[in-house]
């Protein structure tokens, strides 16, 4: 899905783009075999396959069926199989109907999606299922509402892509943003929170702002931009290193035609491919006024610098890192 919102005063296709992306995507399991009134089923996408048993289910088979995902008790288990987490292959999906009728509605291929609603906890946190990848969704559509009220030069592309759980090597991504050809992208994904366990490399605290990520994936231009507009807004935010491959659409959005220069914003969550992750909804809102600010922000000096036209300022030749300013807001009370 692609929504587009013009720059002021810019004639239809000239204007520069900028292009701020998630996937509406989700995890999922698919039919594979329908055994003595029971289906057999794997995985679409990276389930935790620890926390799949006693969930509810809707198998959208002809028609949508209730059913729950059930395993041998453990009375009739030997002790060693009782200390095991249960394999994929052992677990079934009860509808309660009898063989035959189930195979007039449900067939191999018939996608089977978790029956989880968002539960509001404490602090103003969210749990529930799904929030990786529409989470996003929610942030960018924030972004559209504070833009509703602002003038900004470039064109906005607002997109919800596809195929980015299902090891579709980030398909939607890809073509989304060939079709488009943005001047410059932003994808938002989600990324590990603090929790017990949890590396800290680039874990980011719940209600702590957001991770701008920085690495190969990412053009440093971009990185710089989201930074210097966060610092300038009082935005709290870490930066995220990465490696390599940052594992997300970003990845796709980089290497599209010549390349496009890209960022990404990480969003904090716990409990990520279960049904129960969770998020701040502070950040989500941060996120939001924080890609409005960057779109509205971008002009032909930063186009300029994008193609090396005109030298971008060294951020360590300011007088603070935009770490120290961070840290001095939060000193004196004013990130939010």
């Amino acid at each position: 899905m692609i929504a587009i919102k013009r720059g002021a005063g810019a004639k239809r296709g000239n204007a520069p783009k900028v292009l701020i992306e998630g996937h509406m995507d989700e995890i999922g399991l698919m039919v594979t075999e329908i055994e003595k009134g029971f289906l057999r089923f794997t995985q679409v996408g990276g389930f935790d396959a620890r926390v799949l048993l006693a969930q509810e289910v809707i198998v959208h088979g002809k028609k949508d069926l209730r059913g729950i995902v059930g395993a041998r008790p453990p009375h009739v288990l030997t002790a060693e199989e009782r200390n095991q987490v249960i394999s994929l292959n052992k677990l079934f999906i009860d509808v309660g109907l009898p063989q035959e009728k189930l195979r007039e509605l449900v067939q191999p291929g018939d996608l089977i999606t978790l029956a989880r609603q968002m539960v509001t906890l404490k602090n103003n946190r969210v749990a529930g299922k799904a929030f990786d990848d529409r989470s996003a969704i929610v942030c960018i559509a924030e972004a559209l509402r504070h833009l509703a009220g602002m003038k900004h030069a470039w064109d906005v592309y607002a997109v919800a892509n596809v195929q980015e759980e299902a090891g579709a090597g980030f398909a939607g991504a890809f073509t989304s943003t060939y079709h488009i050809n943005p001047t410059v992208g932003i994808a938002l994904d989600v990324n590990h929170a603090d929790q017990p366990g949890t590396t800290e490399v680039n874990a980011v605290p719940l209600d702590d702002g957001m991770g701008i990520a920085m690495g190969p994936n990412i053009h440093p231009l971009v990185h710089k931009k989201l930074v210097e507009v966060a610092d300038a807004q009082e935005i709290l935010y870490r930066v995220t290193a990465y490696a390599g491959m940052t594992g997300t659409d970003a990845w796709a959005m980089q290497i599209v035609r010549e390349g496009i220069p890209t960022g990404l914003i990480d969003i904090p969550l716990r409990y990520m491919h279960t049904s129960v992750e969770m998020l701040s909804i502070n950040d989500v809102e941060r996120i939001g006024r924080l890609l409005a600010q960057f779109c509205a922000g971008l002009d032909e000096k930063f186009v300029a610098e994008l193609e090396g036209k005109e030298k971008s300022q060294n951020p360590k030749t300011k007088a603070q890192s935009p770490k120290a300013k961070t840290q001095k807001a939060r000193k004196k009370g004013k990130g939010n």
